[in-house]
């Protein structure tokens, strides 16, 4: 009866480990065996009740050994698998292994991206392909400030967003969703309108400005703030089927953004988006294109729209470049 009621055990362990069975309920099976074989034998057939003792006393201190070996693995596993190889874990290395086999960027080139400080000013149109691929790039820390919530009317062309995700701010939707694309990022959401002491702060932080908003008001107050403290400004616009973007960098080279705009314009001849409308994929277009300079300023792979103004026309599938050249009075970057 007891070398029977041991093979019964011993198939039910094979089952399990065959099936893929919780270890949990493996050994309950077992013990079930165990015991309707130990009560049939003691109490109808008159077996020995010690050796029952014995091998459940043997079996216990299997499972107690086991359970305690599970546990001491369970809390040494996760330090193993968060220690990065260098600088990467074993799955962001897989990850990014198009950018590796690059030769502009390699291996180098990866680990500046991870350890860069990027910050998106705005999550609507623009702001939603700039942060789903400087997410996907693998860019180590991204800010993004925006004092919005998601409209019904906001996901016709603002893809980091959801419907479920409607009257939730925005910050926290392009959040989400960012993790959910790329866990080994962090992601930093201010949910606030930025104002020029904000800024003054903030900017410090970053190694990149990334400008998305709709209104000449933040793009004036980004600009001045990224050339006070000498940091790139990356900054696009759009309208109707166009769409432009130019890297702002005097400290470097080129013009600030006011040197290329001085004014902003009467109300009516630059209408926003929801006045003069925007077709859908174009925000997609322009907002990739940022990123990829954003990439490149932080790599230093290839040349930089710096200097330059670019404007794409996707109506007519056209783009084109305007060699921009500082205001020598531009009351931001030629103060001194």
């Amino acid at each position: 009866m007891v070398l029977a009621t041991l093979g019964v055990m011993a198939m039910v362990w094979a089952l399990g480990g065959r099936l893929r069975w919780p270890r949990a309920l493996v050994w309950s099976g077992m013990a079930l065996v165990y015991v309707a074989a130990a009560v049939f034998d003691v109490t109808l057939a008159e077996g020995n009740l010690a050796a029952w003792a014995l091998i459940g006393g043997f079996a216990a201190c299997v499972g107690l050994y086991s359970a305690g070996l599970s546990r001491l693995k369970a809390r040494a596993e996760p330090e193993v698998a968060a220690k990065p190889q260098g600088t990467f874990r074993e799955a962001e290395l897989e990850r990014y292994a198009r950018h590796i086999v690059l030769r502009e960027l390699g291996g180098a080139g990866q680990k500046k991206l991870k350890g860069a400080k990027v910050l998106v000013i705005g999550a609507g149109g623009l702001g939603s392909p700039v942060l789903m691929y400087l997410a996907a790039a693998g860019v180590g820390t991204i800010g993004v400030i925006d004092d919005d919530t998601v409209d019904n009317s906001n996901l016709q062309r603002q893809v980091i967003h959801r419907d479920d995700m409607i009257g939730l701010p925005k910050v926290q939707s392009a959040c989400e969703a960012m993790l959910a694309l790329n866990p080994y990022v962090e992601v930093r959401p201010y949910q606030r309108r930025l104002t020029a002491e904000l800024a003054e702060s903030l900017f410090a932080e970053y190694d990149v400005i990334l400008d998305g908003t709709d209104n000449f008001e933040t793009r004036y107050l980004s600009n001045a703030a990224a050339v006070a403290q000498g940091k790139p400004l990356i900054s696009g616009a759009l309208a109707q089927w166009e769409g432009q973007l130019s890297v702002f960098h005097p400290a470097v080279s080129g013009p600030c953004y006011q040197c290329v705009f001085p004014e902003a314009p009467e109300a009516g001849l630059a209408p926003s988006c929801a006045a003069a409308g925007v077709v859908a994929p174009l925000p997609g277009v322009v907002g990739t294109m940022m990123a990829l300079e954003a990439v490149k300023l932080l790599t230093g792979a290839g040349h930089v729209t710096r200097g330059e103004l670019l404007i794409y026309d996707g109506l007519y599938g056209e783009s084109r470049k305007i060699k921009l050249a500082p205001r020598k009075d531009c009351p931001i970057c030629q103060k001194g």
